[in-house]
């Protein structure tokens, strides 16, 4: 993945770059250190929390993917807006997480039903910091990039570490739907991968999650 980082960072333009260079590295290797949005956890399964999330607002962008290479299609995207490339040149701070979720493919109503849920592409998120609302944010001059609320909402999360890899990934999010199934807990939606970590974070002290929104 830090290759794939370091490959989307070259195609940046180099004063930008640079300024996204040394963001990243003031950036504290814990992640409880990086702002995030407010939630109560209302109920422990296990390892898997029930979590009660204030709005807060986002900058989104979605990209063809695969999984593993979203983040990267989207960084120098979602990094460019964050550190000046909109109305105003206003910079804002990194924050915590970036979330990635597959794009629900619309399909003709047949039998059987079926669905490729990747191939509607990977809506890729930054979460902007705390007092930032969509009157306030600032105006993308990239067209790609939106804003948007996320409202007041409940999810199930599950944490782990490690890099990127499809089988991590699959493996926690069987943890998470085992659990969640077993105490008979209804979720909506397509899963969200959730990273919180800067790209030269070890391994085994990164925080990665999987939600689910509940409805």
């Amino acid at each position: 993945m830090l290759a794939g980082m370091n490959a989307s960072l070259l195609s940046i333009p180099p004063l930008l770059r640079r300024s996204i260079l040394l963001a990243l590295l003031a950036m504290p290797l814990f992640a409880h250190a990086v702002e995030e949005p407010d939630y109560t956890v209302t109920r422990k399964l296990g390892v898997v929390e029930l979590r009660e999330y204030a709005p807060y607002v986002v900058a989104e962008v979605t990209v063809p993917g695969p999984a593993a290479e979203a983040g990267n299609q989207a960084f120098p995207i979602l990094a460019g807006y964050i550190f000046g490339k909109n109305k105003g040149e206003r910079k804002l701070a990194m924050t915590a997480p970036v979330t990635q979720a597959a794009v629900p493919v619309k399909l003709e109503m047949t039998a059987p039903v079926s669905q490729a849920a990747t191939a509607g592409g990977f809506v890729v998120q930054f979460t902007l910091p705390k007092g930032v609302t969509l009157a306030t944010a600032p105006e993308p001059v990239d067209a790609r990039v939106s804003l948007r609320e996320v409202p007041a909402h409940t999810l199930a999360a599950i944490r782990y570490s490690g890099f990127w890899s499809q089988s991590n990934y699959d493996e926690h999010l069987a943890q998470l739907t085992t659990a969640l199934q077993s105490a008979g807990v209804a979720t909506v939606g397509e899963p969200i991968y959730s990273r919180y970590d800067a790209p030269f974070t070890p391994w085994f002290m990164r925080r990665n999650e999987i939600w689910l929104r509940l409805p």
